[in-house]
Protein backbone atom coordinates (compact mmCIF):
# COMPACT_ATOMS: atom_id res chain seq x y z
CA UNK A 1 0.00 0.00 0.00
CA UNK A 2 3.01 2.54 0.77
CA UNK A 3 5.68 0.64 -1.35
CA UNK A 4 8.05 3.43 -2.16
CA UNK A 5 7.03 6.29 -0.51
CA UNK A 6 9.44 8.03 2.04
CA UNK A 7 7.50 8.49 5.31
CA UNK A 8 8.77 10.75 7.86
CA UNK A 9 7.74 10.33 11.19
CA UNK A 10 8.56 12.76 14.01
CA UNK A 11 9.09 11.61 17.98
CA UNK A 12 8.99 8.21 16.63
CA UNK A 13 10.78 6.74 19.20
CA UNK A 14 7.61 5.97 21.80
CA UNK A 15 4.35 5.90 21.50
CA UNK A 16 2.16 6.86 19.32
CA UNK A 17 5.14 7.88 17.16
CA UNK A 18 6.57 4.51 17.43
CA UNK A 19 3.53 2.64 16.43
CA UNK A 20 3.26 5.03 13.43
CA UNK A 21 6.62 4.27 12.39
CA UNK A 22 6.23 0.62 12.97
CA UNK A 23 2.33 0.56 11.08
CA UNK A 24 3.65 2.62 7.82
CA UNK A 25 6.47 0.22 7.94
CA UNK A 26 4.56 -2.87 7.89
CA UNK A 27 3.03 -1.09 4.84
CA UNK A 28 6.06 -1.48 2.67
CA UNK A 29 7.33 2.45 3.51
CA UNK A 30 10.38 3.00 4.26
CA UNK A 31 10.32 5.16 7.53
CA UNK A 32 12.45 8.09 8.82
CA UNK A 33 12.25 7.67 12.61
CA UNK A 34 13.28 10.69 13.89
CA UNK A 35 14.20 11.33 17.67
CA UNK A 36 15.54 14.06 20.03
CA UNK A 37 17.22 12.10 22.63
CA UNK A 38 15.53 7.89 22.66
CA UNK A 39 18.55 7.07 20.12
CA UNK A 40 18.27 3.56 22.03
CA UNK A 41 14.80 3.32 21.28
CA UNK A 42 15.03 5.36 17.78
CA UNK A 43 17.42 2.37 16.86
CA UNK A 44 15.07 -0.37 18.24
CA UNK A 45 12.45 1.03 16.06
CA UNK A 46 14.25 0.62 12.85
CA UNK A 47 15.74 -2.51 13.67
CA UNK A 48 12.15 -3.80 14.20
CA UNK A 49 10.82 -2.34 11.11
CA UNK A 50 13.81 -4.17 8.99
CA UNK A 51 13.15 -7.40 10.86
CA UNK A 52 9.71 -7.14 9.37
CA UNK A 53 11.06 -6.79 5.67
CA UNK A 54 10.97 -3.28 6.01
CA UNK A 55 13.12 0.04 5.61
CA UNK A 56 14.03 2.33 8.21
CA UNK A 57 16.70 4.81 9.16
CA UNK A 58 16.68 6.31 12.63
CA UNK A 59 17.67 10.56 12.28
CA UNK A 60 18.82 12.53 15.39
CA UNK A 61 16.93 16.11 15.32
CA UNK A 62 15.14 18.22 17.75
CA UNK A 63 12.13 19.33 15.67
CA UNK A 64 12.42 22.99 17.55
CA UNK A 65 15.57 23.47 15.86
CA UNK A 66 15.32 24.59 12.05
CA UNK A 67 18.86 24.22 11.47
CA UNK A 68 18.98 20.66 12.73
CA UNK A 69 15.63 19.74 10.70
CA UNK A 70 16.93 21.44 7.63
CA UNK A 71 19.81 18.37 8.59
CA UNK A 72 17.92 15.76 9.18
CA UNK A 73 15.87 16.24 5.42
CA UNK A 74 19.04 16.36 4.07
CA UNK A 75 19.91 12.77 5.17
CA UNK A 76 16.71 12.04 4.51
CA UNK A 77 16.60 12.81 0.78
CA UNK A 78 20.36 11.13 0.52
CA UNK A 79 18.88 7.63 2.22
CA UNK A 80 15.33 7.28 0.55
CA UNK A 81 14.69 10.66 -1.81
CA UNK A 82 12.23 13.58 -1.25
CA UNK A 83 9.67 13.05 1.52
CA UNK A 84 6.15 11.92 0.48
CA UNK A 85 4.48 11.82 3.82
CA UNK A 86 5.14 13.81 6.58
CA UNK A 87 3.75 12.91 10.18
CA UNK A 88 4.51 15.70 12.56
CA UNK A 89 4.09 13.81 15.71
CA UNK A 90 6.64 15.08 17.97
CA UNK A 91 5.59 16.95 20.94
CA UNK A 92 5.92 17.67 24.76
CA UNK A 93 3.58 18.35 28.06
CA UNK A 94 4.53 20.86 30.54
CA UNK A 95 1.89 20.76 33.06
CA UNK A 96 0.64 23.47 35.38
CA UNK A 97 -2.43 25.21 36.53
CA UNK A 98 -2.75 28.40 34.60
CA UNK A 99 -2.11 30.42 37.79
CA UNK A 100 1.21 28.44 38.45
CA UNK A 101 2.49 28.65 34.17
CA UNK A 102 5.66 30.53 33.67
CA UNK A 103 6.54 32.15 30.54
CA UNK A 104 9.13 29.78 29.79
CA UNK A 105 6.62 26.76 30.50
CA UNK A 106 4.54 28.37 27.46
CA UNK A 107 7.20 29.21 25.19
CA UNK A 108 8.77 25.88 25.85
CA UNK A 109 5.26 23.77 24.64
CA UNK A 110 4.48 26.38 21.61
CA UNK A 111 8.19 25.61 20.71
CA UNK A 112 8.05 22.45 20.59
CA UNK A 113 3.95 21.64 19.39
CA UNK A 114 3.53 24.30 17.10
CA UNK A 115 7.42 25.63 15.92
CA UNK A 116 7.74 22.01 15.22
CA UNK A 117 5.88 21.38 13.04
CA UNK A 118 6.63 24.32 11.38
CA UNK A 119 9.79 23.64 11.26
CA UNK A 120 9.12 20.30 9.49
CA UNK A 121 6.42 21.59 7.38
CA UNK A 122 8.70 24.82 5.95
CA UNK A 123 11.73 21.93 5.22
CA UNK A 124 9.51 19.37 3.50
CA UNK A 125 7.14 21.14 2.27
CA UNK A 126 7.90 20.81 -1.44
CA UNK A 127 8.75 17.69 -1.34
CA UNK A 128 5.11 16.97 -0.18
CA UNK A 129 3.84 19.39 -2.96
CA UNK A 130 5.48 17.66 -5.44
CA UNK A 131 4.81 14.33 -4.73
CA UNK A 132 2.60 12.27 -6.52
CA UNK A 133 0.89 12.10 -3.54
CA UNK A 134 1.95 13.97 -1.23
CA UNK A 135 0.12 13.76 2.46
CA UNK A 136 1.12 15.95 5.54
CA UNK A 137 -0.37 14.70 8.85
CA UNK A 138 -0.43 16.43 12.28
CA UNK A 139 -1.38 14.78 15.37
CA UNK A 140 -2.92 16.94 17.83
CA UNK A 141 -5.46 15.69 20.64
CA UNK A 142 -8.95 15.87 21.95
CA UNK A 143 -7.23 18.30 24.42
CA UNK A 144 -7.00 20.68 21.66
CA UNK A 145 -10.71 20.59 21.38
CA UNK A 146 -11.91 19.99 25.06
CA UNK A 147 -9.34 21.58 26.77
CA UNK A 148 -8.18 19.80 29.95
CA UNK A 149 -7.18 21.34 33.46
CA UNK A 150 -3.78 22.40 33.77
CA UNK A 151 -2.89 22.15 30.16
CA UNK A 152 -3.16 25.57 28.93
CA UNK A 153 -0.14 25.31 26.75
CA UNK A 154 -0.63 22.12 25.45
CA UNK A 155 -4.23 22.79 24.26
CA UNK A 156 -3.37 25.66 22.83
CA UNK A 157 -0.89 23.81 20.85
CA UNK A 158 -2.95 21.22 19.46
CA UNK A 159 -6.57 23.02 18.79
CA UNK A 160 -3.71 25.84 16.71
CA UNK A 161 -2.69 22.89 14.64
CA UNK A 162 -6.36 22.80 13.33
CA UNK A 163 -6.45 26.13 11.66
CA UNK A 164 -2.93 24.90 10.16
CA UNK A 165 -4.03 21.99 8.81
CA UNK A 166 -6.56 23.41 7.10
CA UNK A 167 -4.72 26.22 5.49
CA UNK A 168 -1.85 24.32 4.13
CA UNK A 169 -4.57 21.94 2.76
CA UNK A 170 -5.94 24.81 0.57
CA UNK A 171 -2.36 25.96 -0.51
CA UNK A 172 -1.78 21.78 -1.15
CA UNK A 173 -4.77 21.37 -3.03
CA UNK A 174 -3.80 22.48 -6.54
CA UNK A 175 -0.93 19.94 -6.33
CA UNK A 176 -2.77 17.13 -5.60
CA UNK A 177 -1.08 16.74 -2.49
CA UNK A 178 -3.37 16.85 1.50
CA UNK A 179 -3.14 17.91 4.61
CA UNK A 180 -5.53 16.11 7.40
CA UNK A 181 -4.87 16.21 11.26
CA UNK A 182 -6.02 13.26 13.65
CA UNK A 183 -6.84 14.11 17.13
CA UNK A 184 -6.21 10.90 19.63
CA UNK A 185 -8.15 10.62 22.65
CA UNK A 186 -6.67 9.55 25.66
CA UNK A 187 -3.84 6.58 24.43
CA UNK A 188 -2.20 4.13 26.90
CA UNK A 189 1.15 5.68 26.52
CA UNK A 190 3.49 6.68 29.24
CA UNK A 191 2.32 10.14 29.50
CA UNK A 192 -1.00 8.58 30.49
CA UNK A 193 0.91 6.18 33.10
CA UNK A 194 1.48 8.95 36.13
CA UNK A 195 -2.23 10.19 35.60
CA UNK A 196 -3.94 9.50 39.30
CA UNK A 197 -5.98 6.45 39.11
CA UNK A 198 -9.28 8.75 40.76
CA UNK A 199 -8.43 11.33 37.29
CA UNK A 200 -8.63 8.12 34.80
CA UNK A 201 -11.82 6.74 36.15
CA UNK A 202 -13.13 10.15 35.82
CA UNK A 203 -11.98 10.48 31.86
CA UNK A 204 -13.14 6.69 31.45
CA UNK A 205 -16.33 7.57 32.20
CA UNK A 206 -16.08 10.20 29.48
CA UNK A 207 -15.39 7.78 27.11
CA UNK A 208 -18.28 5.74 25.40
CA UNK A 209 -16.64 3.28 24.18
CA UNK A 210 -14.94 2.39 27.64
CA UNK A 211 -12.01 2.24 27.28
CA UNK A 212 -8.55 4.27 26.70
CA UNK A 213 -6.95 3.92 22.95
CA UNK A 214 -4.34 1.07 22.61
CA UNK A 215 -1.26 3.09 20.07
CA UNK A 216 -2.43 0.71 17.44
CA UNK A 217 -5.75 2.55 16.95
CA UNK A 218 -3.93 5.66 15.93
CA UNK A 219 -1.49 3.93 13.79
CA UNK A 220 -4.14 2.34 11.71
CA UNK A 221 -5.90 5.86 11.05
CA UNK A 222 -2.50 7.15 10.56
CA UNK A 223 -1.55 4.99 7.80
CA UNK A 224 -5.07 5.14 6.25
CA UNK A 225 -4.50 9.08 5.82
CA UNK A 226 -1.34 8.07 4.11
CA UNK A 227 -2.80 5.94 1.95
CA UNK A 228 -3.67 6.78 -1.41
CA UNK A 229 -7.43 5.23 -0.21
CA UNK A 230 -7.34 9.41 1.19
CA UNK A 231 -6.44 10.93 -1.67
CA UNK A 232 -10.54 13.15 -1.58
CA UNK A 233 -10.42 13.44 2.08
CA UNK A 234 -8.10 17.11 2.42
CA UNK A 235 -8.24 19.58 5.60
CA UNK A 236 -9.87 17.46 7.60
CA UNK A 237 -10.00 16.74 11.70
CA UNK A 238 -10.44 13.25 12.42
CA UNK A 239 -11.07 12.76 16.05
CA UNK A 240 -10.08 9.16 17.29
CA UNK A 241 -11.41 9.55 20.54
CA UNK A 242 -13.80 6.41 21.37
CA UNK A 243 -16.28 8.75 20.84
CA UNK A 244 -16.21 11.84 23.41
CA UNK A 245 -17.72 14.90 22.20
CA UNK A 246 -15.91 17.94 21.33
Amino acid sequence: MLANRTCLVTGASRGIGRAIAEELGEHGADVVVNYRSSEGEAHEVAERIEAAGGSAVPVQADVADLTEVEAMHEQVRETFGPVDVLVNNAGITIDKKFENMTRDDWDRVLQVNLGGVFNCTKTCFEDIGQAEEGRLINISSVVGQQGNYGQANYAATKSGLFGFTRTVALELAREGSTANCVAPGFVKTDMLDPVPDRVKEGILERIPLDRFAEVEDIAGIVRFVASEDSSYMTGQILGVNGGMEW
